[in-house]
């Protein structure tokens, strides 16, 4: 009788808890750990691309996104006191059967695929992470956090853009800040908030709102980035509501829902991309771990779950759990995260230059290439 094959699979956000019910799904024996002891269910708001909803769709949640979020089809462009200039209509990258876009609240989506993990009958355990990894020609020898041990035929790391794993395995690659930050916030839905909205110009470089359910929206704003050392964190309310009243139409009731500092991030835009390969041994990254890219395309989550989509479908595929494996899965993706890497961080960078340059061809390029199966 063949040996069951294990996983252990690091971080249990998006392309962690993605990665998991694949494996379960193909009846791979699955350990989890997390190091947030409250499964990382914090967060405002994501949107959702279609080639992210094609992959959601195969995990089987297709239907509980769908429910609690919000699908639109175009993009409009504001001035900053609201006036609409012009709707784009967005390409279906997920196939004309899914929306363009969704938004939904961030930690809706994590529990939907929590609940998913759970039901998979995976191995979760939270507060927990690897600490020490030794590998050999059959396998991986882990220490955790807590003390105990295992053994695992491979070790995924979905540790996301610091990640510890990354560090460990001798991957010396940092995320690079690109000079802008965003603001986030959850908000009620204004009466006729239909999709999402982007204002160019006014007191930041990008002021914008995504619907992420009937009733809700998150909204964001981008400018440079300062040192978050500099802005007290029980200022961040009043500081966003600063920002924002250099904008008008949806924003005059956004802007009055800010209140609470705490429901308030303040992040900045990172660069990063793992080049020559994404494992070493029997250690692979997927996801923010390796590859990061400010989210002026809403790309980020779609590749994670790009990333899960092909690693899972080559081990479960029947062949050796090898280096030629390992390697196809890095080849697959490396082209196509490169492209939307290097397009985001384009269009932040010639806000940041002031350049006036050809953000809707770009997007459209790219979007256009991601209607093909990763």
């Amino acid at each position: 009788m063949t040996r069951e094959r294990t996983v252990l699979v690091v971080g249990g956000g998006t392309a962690g808890n993605a990665m998991t019910v694949l494996l379960r799904r193909a009846g791979i024996e699955v350990d989890l750990v997390e190091v947030k002891p409250d499964w990382n269910v914090r967060g405002s708001g994501i949107t959702l691309q279609g080639n992210a909803l094609r992959v959601l769709r195969e995990l089987g949640v297709w239907d509980e996104v769908r429910e609690h979020g919000f699908g639109f089809d175009s993009l409009g462009l504001t001035a900053p006191d609201g006036t609409v200039l012009h709707v784009h209509e967005d390409i279906r990258t997920g196939g004309d059967d899914l929306p363009a876009t969704l938004g939904m609240q961030r930690p809706v989506l994590q529990r939907i695929l929590t609940d998913a993990v759970q039901a998979s009958g995976a191995r979760v355990r939270l507060g927990t992470t690897a600490e020490t990894l030794t590998q050999d020609e059959t396998g991986v020898s882990v220490r955790f956090s807590d003390g105990t041990e295992g053994r695992y035929d491979l070790v995924v790391a979905a540790d996301g853009l610091s990640s510890a794993t990354r560090a460990a395995i001798g991957i010396d690659v940092k995320p690079e800040p690109t000079g802008m930050a965003i603001w986030r916030v959850p908000a009620p839905r204004p009466a006729g908030v239909e999709r999402s909205d982007l204002a160019h110009g006014g007191p930041c470089y990008i002021a914008g709102y995504t619907p992420t359910s009937k009733d809700t929206i998150y909204a964001y704003l981008v400018e440079p980035g300062r040192d978050r050392a500099t802005i007290p964190p029980e200022s961040y309310a009043q500081e966003m509501r600063r920002l924002a009243e250099g904008y008008g139409g949806a924003w005059d009731e956004i802007r009055e829902s800010i209140t609470d500092p705490a429901q308030v991030n303040y992040t900045w835009f990172d660069r990063l991309l793992v080049e020559g390969s994404w494992n070493r041994g029997r250690v692979v990254l997927v996801g923010d771990a390796a590859h990061c890219c400010p989210p002026t395309m809403a790309q980020g989550a779609a590749m994670s779950l790009e990333d899960v989509w092909v690693l899972s479908e080559l081990l479960t595929s029947g062949r050796e759990w090898d280096e030629e494996l390992l390697r196809s899965y890095y080849e697959r993706r490396i082209d196509r995260v490169r492209m939307v890497v290097d397009a985001s961080v384009q269009i932040g960078q010639w806000q940041l230059d002031g350049v006036r340059g050809d953000v809707p061809g770009l997007m459209g390029t790219t979007m256009t290439a991601l209607k093909e199966l990763p």
